[in-house]
């Protein structure tokens, strides 16, 4: 299949790992490259490439998971809208089995009789209620830039259709301020970033320019197997040579300057707060909420959320995780009582979180 089967060429994998061993060697110390998407994340545990590896070069992954970066509180607010109001929740399906404070999920709650749908877009959750108009539906707004345009454009859809039935719960959250958190961190000591392939569609590679600045490699990689490897070929390159910059090896997916449009409309609807991660805290302005202009599709203007007394898993380590300061085995819950059939955090949900993906893919022991 054309972009897919070249790059999971076994020939060139090997190629590229001969040259991640000739760099390693020539920079001489350990080095540390966080991956910061959830895709990449999987794909890494997917096929293995962490044990290919030069045992001088150490992946972590951070947090580039929309779902598992959702705080505590955000979560029991979901609960309590779908709890407290007669109004059916729309969202996507990551989001069902995520635990609240007491263990709670969406998912129970439908069992219980609450409205919860599954969607795949934005613009189903849209259709849903321009079908039933009497009916109040609540779309959960997660994800990082990739996302948030499609939400944005479907605000706009339903103003210009007069659909005022649907309201958004905006909880999304935008990258480089993240990124600057995580460079800041002295846990981690990070020398280089895999940047995200999907948001940068949408971003560009102009927003990760803080991480040259900081002395430290950017490559914004694809999601296949020669695809990481050459990414980490990039960064080593770049460490050895004493350089900085953000390079695009992702450019069949990528363009320099992103998608103008998508962030036209993105920053039309919503604008930049503070927000806060799981595992990181409060970070200045990596939150996306409504303009006034926009009031009426806020959740929180439509249906009031008291401040609730969230709180995570006892002895749950999915913060330390996505800070890529721990990494899944370390943490004591992980498969003796977190698993994908009883998780006690989104980590192990998501289809991008860390937990489930060394889950699956590290074995048992």
């Amino acid at each position: 299949m054309k972009y897919i089967d070249e790059y999971r060429d076994p020939l060139l994998a090997r190629g590229l790992l001969s040259t991640l061993e000739s760099l390693a060697k020539r920079i001489g110390r350990l080095v540390t490259i966080m991956e910061i998407c959830g895709s990449h994340t999987f794909a890494i545990a997917r096929f293995g490439l962490r044990d290919c590896l030069p045992s001088s070069l150490r992946l972590i992954s951070g947090p580039g998971c929309p779902v598992c970066v959702t705080s505590a509180a955000d979560i029991d607010g979901m609960l309590y809208l779908a709890k407290q109001y007669e109004a059916t929740i729309a969202t996507f399906g990551d989001m069902l089995r995520v635990p609240g404070t007491g263990g709670v999920s969406l998912q129970q709650l439908r069992a219980g009789g609450a409205q919860v749908e599954t969607i795949s877009s934005a613009m189903e959750a849209m259709k849903m209620a321009e079908a039933n108009p009497d009916q109040q539906f609540i779309l959960l707004g997660i994800g990082f830039e990739t996302t948030a345009p499609t939400v944005a454009a479907t605000v706009m859809a339903c103003r210009r259709k007069g659909i005022a039935n649907l309201s958004v719960f905006s909880v999304h959250k935008t990258i480089p301020q993240a990124i600057r958190a995580l460079i800041d961190d002295r846990a981690l000591n990070i020398d280089g970033f895999l940047c995200p392939g999907h948001v940068s569609t949408i971003t560009g590679a102009g927003i990760y320019e803080l991480i040259p600045r900081a002395h430290r490699a950017a490559v914004i990689t694809g999601f296949e197997p020669v695809d990481i490897l050459e990414g980490l070929g990039m960064i080593l390159e770049q460490l050895a040579e004493a350089r900085f910059e953000v390079a695009v090896q992702y450019g069949r997916g990528v363009r320099p300057q992103g998608n103008h449009r998508a962030r036209a409309v993105m920053n039309d609807v919503f604008a930049e707060v503070d927000a806060q991660w799981r595992g990181l805290g409060v970070i200045p302005g990596s939150g996306l909420a409504f303009r006034d202009a926009f009031a009426e599709f806020d959740t929180r203007r439509r249906f009031p959320i008291p401040v609730l007394p969230a709180a995570e898993a006892k002895g749950c380590e999915c913060g330390s995780i996505l800070r890529g300061v721990k990494s899944p085995d370390k943490c004591p819950l992980f498969r003796k009582v977190c698993h994908p059939a009883n998780p006690l955090g989104p980590c192990m949900v998501s289809a991008e979180g860390t937990c489930a993906a060394y889950y699956k893919y590290y074995g048992k022991n």
